[in-house]
């Protein structure tokens, strides 16, 4: 038997479409996406601002109650926001309820989530669970991973393929919001803790196609370095297409690539990607 599951709610505290075409967003935290490279996530906030987005950091939401035919949000600041629709979702929890598992003695961890070992194998043999519901990375092409390991666990590789095996490091992400975000490999903070000594290069611009539209939306690359072995391990977008692009850097860095790779390959011009393999300053250490 395998159990899958989802996760419901969201990362951020609360989104509001406020009267007429302004939308607000409430958060928490001191900023939004929290997990995420330090500098994608304000760069990522000041340009959702300038398309009009109004971002509230440190907004904890106290209640929600009815203002006629709109919605008053009181945070627990004292202050509040008139909303006409209001999406709330804080939190995450994995979605086990109804399944049955302390009936079947499947163990679960203080969070709530699976618990398994390496082969996904849960504390009742015959029971599985991978997914959501294990609280690895819920992420959709990782449960497929995932289910394709338990696969070649159980039942054999195909003929003349080793077996498969998990390994989430280095999997790329993204977030569809404007300007969208796409990343693999650590974050600079995660680097600085894991290799010490680490190279930023970034680079910030408005792509090309702006020069002509007039727009003043800009885009950011980044790439972290560590400093030993020149391997790149982390790269980092904000703006146009940044999961495509993302997509593609993700296959360097899984092949464990250096800067000097990087620095060797030509670029495709006038394209936001080839900023990657154009960073030749440093932009701090």
């Amino acid at each position: 038997m395998v159990v899958g599951g989802g996760y419901i709610a969201c990362e951020f505290a609360s989104i509001f479409h406020g009267m007429g075409s302004q939308v607000t967003l409430l958060y928490r935290g001191e900023q939004i996406l929290r997990g995420f490279d330090d500098e994608v996530r304000s760069f990522a906030a000041e340009e959702m601002r300038k398309a009009g987005v109004d971002i509230r950091v440190h907004a904890d939401v106290a209640r929600i109650e009815a203002a006629g035919d709109a919605r008053r949000v009181h945070l627990r600041d004292g202050t509040s926001v008139d909303a006409d629709v209001v999406l709330y979702a804080t939190g995450r929890r994995a979605n086990t309820e109804g399944l049955g598992l302390d009936a079947a003695g499947v163990r679960q961890t203080e969070s709530g989530t699976i618990a398994v070992d390496a082969h996904f194998a849960t504390s009742t043999p015959g029971i599985y669970a991978l997914g959501d519901v294990v609280g690895r990375m819920e992420l959709t092409p990782v449960a497929l991973a995932e289910a394709m390991v338990l696969v070649d666990h159980l039942y054999g590789p195909l003929p003349g393929k080793a077996a498969r095996t998990m390994d989430y490091s280095n999997i790329p992400t993204a977030v569809f919001i404007h300007p969208p975000i796409g990343t693999v490999g650590l974050s600079e903070q995660a680097a600085r803790e894991q290799f010490g000594k680490v190279r930023i290069y970034r680079s910030d611009f408005r792509p090309l196609q702006h020069s002509l539209s007039g727009r003043s939306e800009r885009t950011m690359v980044k790439l972290v370095v560590d400093d030993a072995s020149d391997r790149v391990v982390g790269a980092h977008m904000v703006g146009a297409q940044a999961g495509e692009i993302i997509q593609g850097f993700a296959v360097a860095l899984k092949c464990g690539a250096t800067k000097a790779q990087f620095d060797a390959t030509i670029g495709i011009h006038p394209t936001s990607a080839e900023e990657f393999v154009t960073l030749r300053e440093v932009s701090r250490t």
